[in-house]
């Protein structure tokens, strides 16, 4: 099971994360941090969502729904310990839909260096957040680590 520890993040990630998420506070928005670590198993199984296992929104076109990333194990940041997932709260419930407050978010989280998946051009997320101190996957792989 993916961790929601932020103690499971690299130490640069956690210092921006808990930024974050104070100055999101300040501006009226509580913050639900939901997915921090993740294996590459776990990746990988939630990789086959919308290609080999049914996700949601099945159509005709599209019998096994959509897909919730394009990252297979090893080639997502949360493998690396420098990304998050997390989820506005509206009167303590998860406000999954609320566009703006994801927007205000994303906002925020640039303030501290924090890449914001709401901003990609190709799979945007906006749930995905992510330090990585300006290395790619490939410098991670090669041994690097975010600093």
């Amino acid at each position: 099971m993916a961790s929601r520890a932020i103690s499971d993040l690299v130490p640069s990630a956690q210092e921006r994360l808990l930024k974050w998420q104070t100055a999101c506070k300040k501006m009226g928005i509580d913050v639900l941090v939901y997915c921090t670590f993740r294996s590459a198993a776990e990746q990988d199984d939630l990789y086959k969502i919308g290609r080999t296992v049914v996700g949601t929104n099945p159509t005709p076109r599209r019998p096994f729904g959509e897909t919730v990333t394009n990252a297979h194990g090893g080639d997502s940041f949360h493998q690396w310990r420098c990304a998050w997932d997390a989820v506005p709260l509206v009167f303590g419930k998860p406000a999954w839909g609320r566009k703006d407050l994801y927007a205000l978010m994303g906002t925020i989280a640039k303030d501290f260096g924090i890449e914001w998946a709401g901003d990609w051009v190709q799979f945007r997320e906006t749930a995905h957040f992510q330090y990585t101190g300006g290395l790619k996957l490939a410098d991670l792989k090669s041994g690097k680590e975010v600093k």
